[in-house]
């Protein structure tokens, strides 16, 4: 995660030193070449993006290492004609001092061509077609700029093929792309044992006998872990050369796989290299890495952390006497164990001791019930309980519905015939009637105690046995420290807080922390913002259903089996609602769109269905429910073998700002299903859709 941070912290530099010359000029200059003045319809020809930098200045390549942003190339283009992935030639590796770690970059001086391969429909009419790119891209020297351009240029579809002048500079430059390398030419393995930190070493060996040397390895941009630039090479045997990256993950998952260059320079000191995607032998996830040593990486329970817990459970007990439920009663125990002491000097003390031991036999009989439903429930840790859906929307329900009773929405009580009997047992003189106080101060604190008591429990049902009582002791000791204390000091009386409306304005204060938790539960509970959207909903009907039991039912005057009856079947029909929105197993699989992604579809045979769509979007969600994300439509994707696409414009994207412009006048929703056949323009359905609309299209573009 240091890594991160540290590339964060780099950004944030640059993008300093970016706002310093926000308004300069771009240094590099760019010009959009193609390798052919004419072309035939069906033909591939090859356009560059040629970047020209000036002496000290550099752009980056696809991954731009520490502290770099690629160039990116955004295409406005005619129907019938489509752009592929960008080919970049091999880059150059900047390795600066920054601290313990070198910052490093890929990067591009004085000149480059980005190569982009153009295809053009078979049944392209004949006549000029223009093609407008437009690149971003990041130059930087002493300081960052982000410069833009748009450039233009235009083709002839003719029957005749005509080279350009530019032709042979392109072919040049297309030499420098690194092809794709055989499968036996590398490979890659961890090194040493499976450990549950975020860094690991990963070996990496070029197996062939004509290997020049040095020899390096440029990872791929991946999301989801970052190879750390500095290579460290190893002694190997006369037939190879062993490399060794470090790799940081920024998740639960180390990757199974890396993909790359291998770079190596010849006697002439030029760059040569292949792409390699290799498959890591003996990957293994955090997660088992944590199995394997008895702990989970989302554990509370590892050293270091237990005095943490509890702590934070004795604190959490004396909080407790603060609440409205406990306070007020706290003076008159004290002043009545003071009375019954008259009698023999240092009584009172006694009396105070014998009550905590009440108050702790009170949370210890808790503790037995939460190691009991741990139990029953079989949750082994926090990692394992904590990664079960089920677990973490019922401590998220959980969590508002304590905030809720903070805020006095309901209330939690006891039966009259429960509290009476502790009463009875409390008004006994002496030790035992002390005891029994303890016992009595706990009952009587059960409705303030519940939101304390729902958290250690939802905690404790993941723990171990030990840690469980350990946990209840620690509050019972809180919360009896205050009555224990004041026994043996009874003067301390004069500075205790008067009860006061300020008891009722700290618990409803109380409530915000819990909230917060239940927003925290509520991301981590949803893997979609379909799921955010759902459960959402069900807390907010059970929220509506809390307020009518509290307002109607218990402290409401009349018609309370009534306000009983709308509250049951509120919480039943939020629970059909959880049941019935809820993510199908069977749900369409959505890849992400691009127009490479309907192109490599279509050549691998398949119908393409894709959804330009957002989540503010209403006649796109209601088209997603009523036509596309339904058992009819699932099995006709199924049966013709179409490949789904979304296209989430929830955000700006300019790519699919162009597609929208091209197709629907720049709206949402649009949905275009696009034929097997790529010489077929795609069919764009109608706005709000009909399952007989979806599903005939797609046997259409199946035919």
């Amino acid at each position: 995660m240091a890594v991160f941070i540290k590339r964060r912290l780099w950004l944030l530099v640059i993008l300093a030193l970016v706002a310093k010359s926000a308004f300069a000029a771009p240094r590099t200059q760019v010009r959009l070449l193609l390798s052919a003045d004419s072309a035939r319809a069906g033909d591939t020809i090859w356009a560059g993006l040629e970047m020209d930098m000036p002496a000290g200045w550099h752009t980056y390549w696809r991954n731009g290492g520490d502290a770099g942003e690629a160039t990116r190339i955004q295409w406005v283009l005619p129907n019938g004609v489509s752009a592929g992935e960008i080919n970049w030639p091999i880059p150059s590796k900047l390795t600066e001092p920054a601290g313990d770690t070198p910052l490093v970059t890929y990067i591009y001086t004085n000149k480059v061509v980005l190569l982009v391969p153009i295809t053009l429909a078979k049944d392209l009419a004949p006549g000029p077609v223009e093609l407008e790119a437009i690149a971003r891209w990041m130059e930087c020297k002493d300081i960052c700029i982000f410069s833009s351009v748009t450039n233009k240029v235009t083709l002839a579809i003719s029957d005749a093929a005509k080279p350009s002048a530019n032709a042979q500079l392109l072919e040049e430059w297309r030499a420098k792309v690194p092809p794709r390398g055989d499968a036996s030419l590398a490979r890659a393995s961890w090194e040493g044992p499976g450990s549950s930190t975020n860094s690991r070493p990963l070996l990496i060996e070029w197996l062939t006998n004509s290997t020049p040397a040095p020899a390096d390895f440029y990872p791929y941009l991946d999301t989801n872990i970052d190879v750390a630039g500095v290579t460290t090479t190893l002694t190997a045997g006369s037939n190879s050369i062993r490399l060794e990256k470090v790799v940081h993950t920024n998740g639960n998952e180390w990757p199974s796989r890396v993909m790359g260059i291998l770079v190596g320079k010849a006697d002439s000191d030029a760059a040569s290299g292949v792409e390699v995607d290799l498959p890591i032998s003996g990957s293994f996830s955090t997660e088992t890495a944590a199995a394997t040593s008895g702990t989970s990486p989302h554990s509370p329970t590892v050293p270091g952390s237990l005095p943490t817990m509890l702590l934070l459970a004795f604190v959490g007990g004396l909080i407790l006497n603060f609440m409205p439920c406990v306070l007020p009663i706290i003076a008159l125990k004290i002043l009545g164990f003071v009375k019954q002491s008259t009698e023999t000097p240092g009584r009172a003390r006694t009396l105070g001791i014998v009550y905590g031991l009440g108050v702790m036999c009170s949370f210890l009989v808790l503790a037995g019930l939460a190691i009991g439903v741990q139990r029953a429930g079989g949750a082994a840790n926090w990692g394992d309980a904590f990664r079960n859906p089920h677990f973490q929307v019922a401590l998220t329900v959980l969590m508002t519905l304590i905030a809720l009773n903070l805020f006095g929405v309901f209330e939690i009580t006891l039966s009259s015939r429960a509290a009476g009997a502790a009463v009875g047992l409390a008004s006994r003189q002496g030790a035992p009637g002390a005891f029994f106080n303890g016992i009595l101060a706990t009952v009587l604190a059960t409705p303030c105690t519940a939101p304390f008591l729902g958290v250690a429990l939802a905690f404790a049902f993941t723990q171990s046995a030990p840690v469980i009582l350990g946990v209840f002791a620690a509050a019972g000791a809180g919360f009896a420290f205050p009555f224990v204390l004041l026994c043996a000091q009874p003067s301390l009386l004069k500075v205790l807080p008067k009860p006061g409306i300020w008891m009722e304005k700290f618990k409803n204060a109380m409530g915000f922390p819990m909230m917060a938790t239940a927003v925290w539960l509520l991301w981590v509970s949803a893997n979609a913002p379909d799921e955010v959207l759902w459960l959402g909903e069900f807390l907010v009907i059970l929220a509506l259903a809390a307020w009518v039991w509290g307002e109607f039912v218990q402290r409401g005057l009349s018609r309370k089996g009534l306000a009983a009856v709308i509250c049951v079947a509120l919480v039943a029909a939020d629970i059909g609602l959880l049941v019935e929105t809820k993510p199908s197993p069977d749900a369409i699989v959505w890849n992400a769109w691009s127009p490479q992604a309907v192109e490599e579809a279509q050549k691998a045979g398949h119908p393409v269905l894709v959804d330009f769509t957002a989540r503010s979007c209403l006649t796109c969600q209601l088209n997603k429910r009523t036509s596309i994300e339904i058992p009819s439509t699932r099995a006709k994707l199924k049966q013709t073998g179409t490949v789904a696409l979304i296209a989430d414009y929830t955000r700006e994207d300019p790519a699919i700002s162009v597609e929208l412009h091209k197709f629907n006048g720049g709206g949402i929703p649009l949905v275009l299903v696009y034929s097997k056949d790529p010489s077929k323009p795609p069919e764009k359905l109608p706005t709000v859709l009909s399952p007989s609309d979806v599903q005939e299209a797609l046997t259409k573009a199946a035919e």
